[in-house]
C-alpha cells in the first residue's frame, strides 16, 4: 500500500473510467505522478474482484504512476444501501468484499458520495471565458424537472427512486452503512473519502440530500471519527453552498483534524440556487487563499482538476481544459511553497 503520509501536496488527474496508454502518457506529460479512476469499467454486476483491480495498479506502475484512488462504485452495487431497501444486507456483503479487494490491490483511497439522486445540472453548455463551455445549475428549473418537465440535462449516478425519501431517512441509511463498513476499512487500511451532495440543496428527485452544509459534515465526521474516514473535499461544492463564503473555514476545521484526504479543485460563479462552473480564478473563491490555507493546515494530499470548462478543440475528457488547470494549480502550489 502507498504510504500517503510521505507525499507532499501535489496535483493529480482523474475523472475517467478506463486506463489507456494514451491517457497514462498524457498524465505523465502534465507532470503528475498520481491519478484517480471514477467508477472504473470493470467486470462484475455486484462486486469487484481483486485480480481486475490488481491489473489497474500494475498498469499504473508500468507507466511510473500511482493509482491513488478509486472514486465511486456503480450505483447497482449499493442502491439498496443508499435507500434502505430490503436487499441492503446482501449488498453490504458485496461491498465488504469489494472494499477488501481494493485495499488488497494496493489502492489507498475509496471515494464515495451518499446521494441516491445523483449529480444534477440544468445546462451542459453555458458559455464562460472566451466562449468555453461549462455546466450550470438552476434550482427552480431542476425542481420543475422533477415535477415532470423534460428540461434536465445530465443526471449522473441515480438510484431508482419510487417514493419520496426525507433527509432523516438518508442520514439513518448512511449511519447504518458506516457502522458496518468503516470497521472493515480500518482492518484493511483503506481510507473512505466522502464527497458532498452536488449540488448541495435540500432535496432533488424526491430524495433528501444530507451532505450539503458544514453542520452535517461535522456531524458525520464526529459520529464516525476514524483515521480511515475523511473527505473528498470538493471545492466547487463547498463554494456552491454559500456563494463562496466559508470555504477556507471548512478547510481549517477539517484539515486540522487530518480529515481532508484529497481535493476536487474547481469553482463556480454564483450560489447553489443558480451557479455556473468556470475556470479557476474566475469563480467565487480566491484560489491562492485556498492553496495557502491547505498548506497552513498541513494538507499533503492531491488536488484534481474537476468539471473543467470545455475549451476550443477539446475532446470528450476536456484534455486541454485539464492541462491548463494542472498548470494553474502547479503554479499556485509553487508560489505558496516559495
Amino acid at each position: 500500500m502507498i504510504n500517503l503520509d510521505d507525499l507532499p501536496m501535489r496535483v493529480g488527474l482523474g475523472q475517467f473510467h478506463d486506463i489507456t496508454e494514451s491517457r497514462l502518457r498524457f498524465i505523465k506529460q502534465c507532470g503528475c505522478d498520481d491519478f484517480q479512476l471514477n467508477t472504473p469499467n470493470l467486470p462484475g454486476e455486484e462486486r469487484w474482484e481483486y485480480e481486475d483491480l490488481a491489473v489497474l495498479v500494475e498498469r499504473a506502475k508500468n507507466a511510473d504512476l500511482r493509482l491513488i484512488a478509486i472514486e465511486n462504485v456503480p450505483v447497482r452495487f449499493w442502491d439498496q444501501i443508499l435507500l434502505g431497501g430490503s436487499g441492503r444486507e446482501k449488498q453490504l456483503d458485496n461491498m465488504v468484499y469489494t472494499v477488501r479487494n481494493v485495499a488488497k490491490a494496493g489502492i489507498p483511497i475509496l471515494g464515495y458520495a451518499f446521494m441516491p439522486s445523483g449529480v444534477w445540472r440544468t445546462s451542459q453548455d453555458r458559455p464562460v471565458r472566451g466562449g468555453a463551455l461549462a455546466t450550470a445549475f438552476d434550482y427552480d428549473k431542476a425542481k420543475a424537472a422533477q415535477a415532470g418537465d423534460d428540461i434536465l440535462n445530465g443526471v449522473w449516478g441515480r438510484a431508482p427512486v419510487e417514493r419520496e425519501y426525507s433527509e432523516q431517512e438518508i442520514w439513518e441509511n448512511y449511519c447504518w452503512y458506516l457502522e458496518r463498513i468503516l470497521p472493515v476499512c480500518e482492518e484493511a487500511g483503506l481510507r473512505l473519502a466522502l464527497h458532498p451532495d452536488d449540488p448541495p440543496v435540500p432535496m432533488l428527485g424526491g430524495v433528501g440530500r444530507v451532505f450539503r452544509n458544514l453542520e452535517n459534515f461535522r456531524r458525520a465526521m464526529d459520529a464516525f471519527d476514524s483515521p480511515m474516514h475523511g473527505l473528498d473535499f470538493c471545492h466547487g461544492c463547498w463554494s456552491e453552498m454559500r456563494g463562496g463564503e466559508g470555504v477556507t473555514e471548512a478547510i481549517r476545521l477539517f484539515g486540522e483534524r487530518n480529515k481532508i484526504f484529497y481535493v476536487h479543485f474547481r469553482d463556480v460563479q454564483g450560489p447553489v440556487e443558480d451557479f455556473t462552473e468556470c475556470h479557476l480564478g474566475d469563480g467565487n473563491c480566491d484560489p491562492v487563499e485556498t492553496i495557502r490555507t491547505l498548506k497552513q493546515v498541513g494538507f499533503h494530499g492531491f488536488l484534481l482538476p474537476d468539471h473543467v470548462p470545455r475549451m476550443e478543440g477539446d475532446a470528450d475528457w476536456c484534455d486541454r481544459g485539464r492541462a491548463w488547470t494542472v498548470g494553474y494549480i502547479k503554479g499556485l502550489i509553487a508560489a505558496v511553497d516559495g
